[in-house]
């Protein structure tokens, strides 16, 4: 075994916006890859930084997501029974069992059929822009409307309800929730998605919630309302806030970085690539992902005891230089790598082709629509989310 080294409070702090802290660059790059760890919830464990350290522990089915410990609360209670079908709680064997339930709803092709209706999204959302004119927030009237329209009209949410379900996703993201108000904020929107089940079931739509209790009601295994509420409110929550977050941090980096802009606006076949390194650059997973050790497990020389925790920095591996050469650098024409964005193995994001799409038309749209956009405040000025599990801005100033 090799000796651990001390490593800094966690987290870290961002030196620059859109780069993972530096002290997670040199904990990967030094000899502390993996580190001994104290979280702010006085939990103690490890944290790792180095690519294929990540990727080994997310395929090890000797780590478990059943911890439902949130790492960067302090105070907590004990959480409430874990409810069936809340996908991101569950391991092997039950988990696929349920993922496979929605997977089919999710595939390329699926994903295909909808280009059309979010261009369409899009467009409007641009219009209204326009009409605006002035200085516009990009977060209020195009990063945030888009996504959450988008998961709405395919789960079969009413979009009028955006209000209560983005302020619950904040309640729950926000690092200093406390966390009575966290679990509230869980128990009354597992009510609102309740008598949303119960009230499709009678008046039904063609949207995804409405086939799966379709589904539930024709004897489908497994299906019924607690898990069609768990599926619904992972869909919701997952579904608008990091894509949301994606464009409008997206956004911000492009136009810091004319030149790679300038690649995007001249070559507009570069979108798919574009978007492809803004996922691995910008990697809005804040601080990480979490499993804990069923078993002692040995990882890059350290002896993980069973029951520890390990806090896996996701940012930090997509900045790894084992992984690519310069990653540090911005480059929309690189070939795309395996960067762990959308996470790795049997957990890995069910909604990744739903989320690239709409990112796709948006860069495809956005720049073509507006080719003097700029920042209206200096970056320095810019409200990035330091304080929320996902990363982005809260706030994004344009004029054009």
């Amino acid at each position: 075994m090799t000796e651990t080294m001390a490593a800094p409070p966690f987290p870290m702090q961002r030196q620059c916006p859109f780069h993972p802290p530096q002290e997670i660059s040199d904990l990967r790059d030094s000899a502390a890859p993996i580190s001994r760890m104290t979280f702010p919830s006085g939990d103690e464990g490890w944290l790792l930084t180095r690519h294929t350290d990540i990727r080994s522990v997310l395929t090890d089915s000797r780590f478990t997501v059943r911890n439902r410990r949130f790492l960067f609360a302090k105070n907590q209670q004990d959480p409430p029974p874990m409810r069936r079908g809340m996908l991101l709680s569950m391991d092997a064997p039950e988990h696929p069992a349920y993922r496979k339930l929605l997977t089919r709803e999710f595939t390329v092709r699926r994903m295909q059929h909808l280009r059309p209706r979010i261009q369409q999204i899009v467009d409007e959302h641009l219009d209204a822009m326009a009409a605006k004119g002035g200085v516009v927030d990009l977060v209020e009237e195009l990063a945030l409307p888009v996504p959450s329209l988008v998961i709405c009209e395919l789960l079969g949410v009413p979009y009028a309800d955006r209000d209560h379900f983005q302020s619950v996703t904040v309640d729950l993201l926000r690092l200093d929730t406390p966390p009575e108000r966290r679990l509230a904020a869980v128990e009354e929107f597992n009510q609102y998605l309740a008598v949303l089940v119960r009230t499709k079931r009678l008046d039904p739509g063609e949207d995804l919630l409405s086939d799966l209790i379709a589904r539930a009601d024709a004897g489908e295994e497994l299906i019924d309302d607690e898990v069609l509420v768990s599926f619904a409110f992972l869909l919701l929550v997952a579904g608008h806030e990091t894509t949301a977050n994606m464009i409008g941090l997206s956004t911000a980096v492009l136009l810091e970085n004319p030149d790679q802009l300038d690649l995007l606006k001249n070559k507009p076949e570069l979108a798919d690539k574009a978007v492809e390194e803004l996922l691995r650059y910008l990697t809005i997973i804040h601080l990480g992902l979490q499993r804990s050790a069923l078993e002692d497990v040995e990882i890059g020389g350290h002896l993980i005891k069973a029951g520890e925790i390990v806090a896996l920095h996701v940012s930090g591996a997509n900045f790894d230089p084992a992984l690519l050469e310069d990653a540090e650098r911005l480059d929309i024409t690189r070939q795309p790598v395996a960067h762990l964005t959308f996470g790795f193995g049997p957990h890995q994001c069910l909604g990744q082709q739903l989320a690239r799409m709409e990112l796709r038309v948006v860069f495809s749209t956005l720049f073509e629509r507006f080719p003097t956009l700029e920042l209206a405040a200096p970056l320095a000025e810019i409200p990035f989310r330091s304080d929320m599990a996902i990363y982005g801005v809260h706030k994004l100033p344009v004029r054009w």
